[in-house]
């Protein structure tokens, strides 16, 4: 019994991270599907969500609504950037897109900074975030089969969109071949926002759980959802939306293999060993793991 609860509580620890993992990769794959673009301002989605949590929570609103606010506040925040730095650059050059998503993520954090605080501050979290269960006499956090849950959901509704709706379609046209898919008259400024509100969603979800395990908030705290989105993209295939979804659970399995089975001398150091397995998986596949159309 103690090793089948090992092993599951093994296999919920890398489900729960590579949830997480997925959702982001796919929100960052989106959208250098249709623009070729890595948005490096990504990541401060995640911290636009804690300091919403955080100024929201002197408010006599219960959670869930302030949950579902600092969402919303994420996809607008996604859609804007889209619409006010990137969509005037993007009929000029990739390099000044490129260098713009280093200026708002740059500017994103000097705003935090400036109008709320450099130090970290608590986020609010439901008190169901603190609740454990007991599975296989194993302690089990809820939260990481709420987020197991929520994740799957999320994952089932978005290729429901792209496989069953209009909408999806042009995703999917527009991810394959953007030029032609203007040309057959597809309003290409509908289809870009949609994909950056999509992204914004999908980190919105992810910073709730995200939270959920730091339990603060800092202005550089988009940085590192940020790497593990751009790492999981590169693992599974930065032109497959599949891939992405692939290579979050696959650097979840990696990074949870070694904080578990290395020795605790080398613990400190099991960052450097996941990105050194990262770089011998892309010696022998560079294209990623899923090859995209």
């Amino acid at each position: 019994m103690s090793n089948v609860g090992a092993i599951l509580q093994f296999t919920i620890d890398v489900l729960s991270l590579g949830s997480l993992y997925a959702l982001m990769a796919l929100g960052l794959v989106i959208i250098y599907g249709i623009l070729r673009l890595v948005n490096f301002a990504y990541g401060e989605l995640i911290m636009v969500v804690g300091y919403a949590l955080f100024l929201l929570s002197p408010t006599p609103l219960p959670w869930l609504v302030m949950g579902l606010l600092a969402v919303l506040v994420s996809i607008m925040t996604a859609y804007l950037t889209e619409r006010i730095a990137f969509r005037p650059l993007r009929e000029r050059s990739l390099t000044a897109v490129l260098i713009t998503s280093f200026a708002v993520s740059t500017m994103l954090q000097n705003a935090a900074m400036l109008f709320v605080s450099p130090r970290a501050r608590v986020v609010p979290l439901p008190e169901i975030f603190t609740v454990q269960v007991i599975i296989a006499e194993r302690i089990v956090p809820l939260r990481n089969l709420i987020a197991i849950g929520v994740s799957i959901a999320l994952l089932a509704l978005f290729a429901l969109l792209l496989k069953r709706t209009i909408l999806g379609i042009a995703l999917r046209a527009a991810a394959d071949k953007f030029m032609m898919t203007r040309m057959l008259g597809i309003p290409a400024n509908l289809v870009i926002g949609t994909a950056f509100a999509i992204s914004g969603l999908l980190a919105g979800t992810v910073a709730l759980f995200w939270f959920g395990r730091t339990g603060s908030v800092t202005p550089e705290i988009g940085l590192w959802p940020l790497l593990v989105a751009f790492v999981s993209t590169v693992i599974g295939g930065m032109r497959s939306l599949l891939g992405a979804v692939v290579g979050g659970y696959v650097l979840a399995l990696i990074q949870m293999t070694f904080s578990n089975f290395l020795p605790p001398e080398l613990l400190e150091f099991r960052v450097t060993f996941v990105f050194t397995l990262v770089i011998f998986i892309l010696l022998f596949r560079p294209e990623g793991l899923i090859r995209g159309r």
